[in-house]
């Protein structure tokens, strides 16, 4: 009997332990299969459909090193006119607006004053006198050759006459001034109101005045722009400019633009560092383009190598998390139907150029037949990630 009951004792044991080791290979089989799943994503139909994903190549493109600033653009001081009377009065007419378009020569306001009637009146009456002076200058000056008048009369006739001709020199520019020909003033079209016209064409960017308004030449009345010939003002770090060399090509985007790059070259490099251990450098725009605004925000990449075959892929799609780089291609093999399986891949980063960036990806991988995520690879990292704090948590 105690035979018997050691057989069942041992029986029983037996099982336990086959129970013990099956539970063992179970966990670990489970944690292999959990090891092989971290950084896969697999998607269903109706997962794939809402994440809008849609798949690339993996390219080899020309890029150069870049080096990359931010700046803004900018009109020079010629093509910005600040517009002031050259003598006081009163705004009697005007048709500025913020926005307008003016042409130069155009007629931006008129301004009135009564002492504008005494410049003419005086001009005119100074253009009599000098013309019986001139008379009396002529006669004097045979007297004195025949020694028949006095050379202390024809000196004095002289003086008066060289005299008064500077004057009128002084008032005719003193019209000019005013935008009144003195060769066509006469006593008939005297006027008290007097005419502003625009220097330059462009836009109108400020008006400072209204009507009733007195303006002083000290007064501001309103800025013209030129937006023709707009150039990039860029900002350098000082470790960038030993690169950095006249003529060479840039490329920039507006950060109100995507994807639209625009072409210009370096022109002029200041000489001076500011406190932020920067130089300012500018840059001329390629192509002219009127709808281009001062004061535009840019990014730019100014170009300071030789072209390279680098492998690229586009910029979107790659991804970042935890301080690294990733993309997502595509596995070749289908496990299930209906399902979408996507693997992360870790790569180093490196020129970003025409919306493509350089990376450097493992020697397994062959770029002829591998698909990357272009759209939707966020979407595929944050599932990822809550993936993996689900398994972390386990």
């Amino acid at each position: 009997m105690k035979a018997l009951s050691y057989i069942y004792i041992g029986i029983i044991f037996g099982l336990i332990c086959s129970c013990q080791n099956k539970t063992t290979v179970t966990t670990e089989d489970t944690h292999h299969e959990h090891e092989h799943a971290e950084g896969v994503v697999e998607l269903s139909d109706a997962q794939y459909k809402e994440a809008k994903i849609q798949l690339g190549k993996i390219e080899m493109k020309d890029l150069q090193a870049t080096i990359e600033v931010n700046g803004m653009l900018d009109v020079p001081p010629q093509n910005l006119v600040s517009v002031s009377a050259m003598m006081g009065g009163f705004v009697k007419t005007t048709m500025l607006l913020q926005g307008k378009k003016v042409s130069k020569g155009q007629v931006l306001l008129t301004i009135q004053n009564p002492s504008f009637i005494a410049i003419q009146t005086m001009y005119l009456e100074n253009v009599q006198k000098l013309k019986f002076l001139e008379l009396e200058y002529k006669r004097q000056e045979e007297l004195s050759n025949e020694n028949v008048a006095s050379k202390k009369i024809f000196q004095q006739i002289s003086s008066d006459y060289h005299s008064l001709q500077a004057s009128l020199r002084g008032q005719e520019e003193e019209l000019k001034i005013l935008n009144i020909n003195p060769r066509t003033l006469t006593q008939t079209n005297i006027t008290s109101v007097v005419s502003i016209y625009a220097p330059i064409s462009g836009y109108v960017t400020t008006v400072n005045i209204n009507l009733g308004k007195y303006v002083t030449p000290q007064d501001v009345i309103c800025e013209i722009v030129n937006t023709e010939h707009l150039h990039a003002e860029l900002t350098v770090f000082e470790k960038d400019i030993p690169k950095i060399k006249i003529g060479q090509k840039i490329g920039f985007y507006l950060v109100n633009e995507s994807g639209l790059e625009r072409r210009a070259h370096v022109y002029l490099i200041n000489h001076q560092i500011s406190s932020e251990r920067t130089v300012r450098m500018h840059a001329h725009i390629d192509v002219e383009d009127p709808t281009l605004m001062p004061s535009m925000y840019l990014k730019a990449f100014i170009e300071v190598g030789e072209n390279n075959k680098k492998t690229v892929v586009p910029e979107k799609a790659i991804v970042q998390s935890a301080g690294k780089n990733y993309i997502f291609i595509k596995d070749s093999i289908q496990k299930e139907v209906g399902q979408h399986s996507y693997t992360a891949i870790e790569v180093s980063k490196g020129i970003s150029q025409h919306g493509y960036s350089e990376i450097d990806l493992p020697e397994v991988l062959d770029i002829k037949t591998t698909h990357v995520v272009v759209e939707g690879a966020y979407t595929l990292l944050s599932k990822m990630n809550v993936s993996e704090e689900e398994g972390h948590g386990h």
